[in-house]
């Protein structure tokens, strides 16, 4: 079997992968759906990880049970990778995991957080055999989350100025992690960054949008504070407002304004354009009212 790069695949998994169970933290989510769906796809056994099957990254008790016989793990965290919480719980969880024999993990992580770097330290202390995926800003954010409601009508109000982001598609993030969990060891212990093939603003994200829906749609930059404001008036737990708040005022500086070619790298491809996205996503009825 050959590695979505065209290079020969090694190590264990590599050589056995229709055997090889991996159990997909957020299998409901916007990232792990994908991954489950592409893993599926490349014949490994799919073990799904949400609270509908039992797991629940607040309770450790749930745990065992949902790591125990997987050889690999897909680590997401539901809220943001770079909170305390996500740090406690990846090192716990991994700890867990390589202790029932599952070494083989791979956390999404931010591509430019540095409030990650815990939560990926916590996990490379864990004994894994890890590889780190960050990722830029999803493209599918803007199809699926709380951005989608203002896009339904006809406005999107964010804080991210007029910077510009690298948008890629989960979809190019699941093939990635799919193929580095299918690589055996070649992987392992490295640090990958992937974003989309071009740089584009919010603002001309969703003039693409609104090109591909043929609808009006304005884009309005706040600053972060007045979106923590807007937040709390929506009942957004006050310290939840204020780590968004802090995350938004970092993280969009314009410190993303560059490519990564991670997924070029990894599947020997460019990856998917925004523009292709976007019409999809209209095609599919997604921004209608």
């Amino acid at each position: 079997m050959a590695a979505l790069d065209g290079r020969p695949l090694t190590g264990g998994m590599a050589e056995n992968t229709r055997n090889t169970t991996v159990w997909v933290s957020g299998a409901t989510g916007r990232t792990g759906s994908r991954v489950a769906q592409a893993a599926r796809a490349a014949g490994l056994t799919v073990r799904a990880g949400s609270r509908a099957e039992g797991f629940d990254w607040e309770d450790a008790s749930t745990w065992a049970g949902a790591l125990r016989g997987a050889d690999a793990a897909y680590l997401v965290y539901p809220t943001d990778v770079g909170s305390p919480a996500a740090t406690e719980a990846i090192g716990a969880l991994a700890r867990e995991a390589v202790g029932l024999g599952v070494r083989r993990l791979v956390l999404l992580s931010s591509r430019g957080e540095e409030r990650a770097r815990p939560t990926e330290e916590a996990l490379k202390a864990s004994g894994a055999d890890w590889t780190i995926v960050r990722a830029a800003w999803f493209a599918q954010n803007f199809s699926e989350g709380p951005l989608v409601e203002g896009l339904r009508h006809g406005e999107l109000v964010f804080p991210a100025g007029e910077v510009r982001e690298p948008f890629i598609d989960v979809r190019d993030i699941a093939d990635v992690v799919v193929a580095v969990l299918t690589a055996g060891d070649r992987y392992a212990g490295q640090e990958l960054a992937v974003s989309g093939p071009r740089l584009l603003t919010f603002r001309e994200a969703v003039a693409e949008i609104a090109e591909a829906t043929g609808g009006e749609l304005t884009y309005t930059p706040v600053t972060a504070r007045r979106y923590g404001d807007d937040l709390a008036g929506f009942g957004v737990p006050p310290e939840e407002v204020e780590f968004l708040v802090d995350l938004f005022e970092s993280l969009l500086d314009g410190r993303n304004s560059y490519l990564s070619d991670g997924v070029r790298q990894i599947l020997g491809r460019a990856p998917r354009d925004f523009t292709d996205f976007a019409r999809e996503a209209a095609a599919a009825g997604t921004w209608k009212a």
